[in-house]
């Protein structure tokens, strides 16, 4: 395993490969305003050891990938989900799975809708198309991201510490929150980040309405995974899209948040297997 660096039109992705590169490919795409690692290694090793070729990379502003100016994010989600393809492009990979957590999940429709003859399948997890009636997320978590205006970012202290509080309003109650394997991790994350402070472009990001209206129109097999407690987008989006999704399945994480907790990765990783057994 080791970094491989993705240059397209002024662009730089980090991504790293686990895994026989002859073996299905499994894309990996995070949420807003974490890079690639909160992909643990050891879950990207499970799954490589169940006999997939998987890639995880960082988005813009998080990373090893290229940055912008905090408050000028010069692309769209378009252009994020072009950036998937780009990936597969470079590991000469025609087709793959692509499983998305958060935005990476939204990310992962689009890519599925704008890209359907790479895509094989897609993996949702923690994700939805904001669909205006669904549920807001809960106070708790709003009330955090507001303040995130007052943190120092660029100081490293700071930004574990916003990591932990952040991991920490976002779990369920079925798991205990390992606030030292939390630490170390936004460790690591901000130790390699190009500019810490960029992975808020994230939060202003632009388009992707159109993609969105056409979740019905996702003709791939699609795994939905959500968890029953997930303050920033509750269950009922999980739902909506196993819904909407011709033939879609569901794994629901019972007592399980805005996460993807090593006690569930077993039972998460059964299921993705599952869902990839009829290819």
């Amino acid at each position: 395993m080791s970094e491989t660096y993705i240059r397209i039109e002024g662009v730089t992705i980090c991504t790293e490969s686990f895994g026989d590169p002859e073996d299905p490919a499994l894309l990996l795409i995070m949420g807003a305003q974490s890079s690639m690692i909160w992909w643990e290694e050891k879950f990207c090793r499970q799954l490589a050891d169940r006999g997939l070729f998987v890639i995880r990379y960082d988005n813009r502003d998080v990373g090893r990938s290229t940055v912008y100016d905090a408050g000028q994010p010069g692309y769209t989600l378009e252009d994020m989900a072009d950036d998937a393809i780009a990936v597969l492009d470079a590991y000469e990979i025609e087709q793959a799975h692509i499983m998305g957590m958060s935005l990476g999940g939204m990310l992962a429709q689009i890519v599925a809708l704008r890209h359907q003859n790479r895509v094989r399948s897609v993996i949702l997890l923690a994700s939805s198309n904001f669909a205006a009636h669904l549920p807001p997320m809960e106070e708790k978590v709003a009330a955090f991201f507001a303040q995130m205006g007052d943190v120092d970012l660029t100081d490293r202290a700071a930004f574990v510490r916003f990591s932990i509080d952040r991991s920490r309003v976002l779990v369920g109650s079925k798991h205990a929150f390992d606030e030292k394997k939390t630490g170390e991790l936004a460790g690591q994350d901000f130790d390699r980040a190009e500019r810490p402070s960029s992975m808020t472009n994230h939060a202003q990001l632009a388009g992707g309405e159109v993609y969105m209206r056409r979740t019905k129109e996702i003709s791939v097999p699609a795994l939905v995974i959500h968890g029953t407690e997930d303050p920033i987008l509750p269950y009922e989006h999980g739902l909506y899209l196993f819904d909407r999704i011709p033939g879609a399945k569901l794994l629901t994480l019972e007592g399980s948040g805005h996460e993807l907790h090593e006690d569930d990765w077993a039972m998460v990783i059964e299921a993705i297997a599952e869902h990839l057994h009829f290819f």
